[in-house]
C-alpha cells in the first residue's frame, strides 16, 4: 500500500456519489472524500492534488481535515490546480473541504 493511498474513498451514498449543502443553500454531489484526520501538512494538500488531478471535469471531492494549517492552505492551492475552492464547514471535530475540478 502507497503512503498517499489508504484513505481516499468514493463518497458514501447511492453509487459513487453523495449529495452535500453547502452554506450558500447550493446542493453539490460529491464525488470523493478524502479522509485526513489526524493527518498534518502537507499531506492533506498531497492528497487533494492527487484527488484532483484522478477526477474528471466538474467532479466536487470533499476533504476532512482537523488540522487548522491544511484548511487554510487548501484554498488557495485551487487555482494552480485549475480547480475551484467551493466552501469550507465547520463540523463536528474537523472542517468539510469542497473544491471542484475544472
Amino acid at each position: 500500500m502507497g503512503l498517499f493511498t489508504k484513505k481516499a474513498q468514493p463518497a458514501p451514498g447511492a453509487g459513487s456519489t453523495a449529495e452535500a449543502v453547502l452554506p450558500n443553500g447550493t446542493k453539490v454531489s460529491v464525488k470523493q472524500s478524502i479522509n485526513c484526520l489526524g493527518d498534518s501538512c502537507p499531506r492533506p494538500q498531497l492528497m487533494t492534488k492527487k484527488a484532483l488531478a484522478a477526477a474528471t471535469q466538474g467532479d466536487v471531492i470533499e476533504v476532512l481535515i482537523d488540522n487548522p494549517t491544511s484548511v487554510e492552505a487548501i484554498p488557495p492551492m485551487m487555482p494552480g490546480l485549475a480547480s475551484t475552492h467551493l466552501a469550507t464547514v465547520r463540523a463536528e471535530r474537523c472542517w468539510r473541504v469542497f473544491v471542484r475540478k475544472g
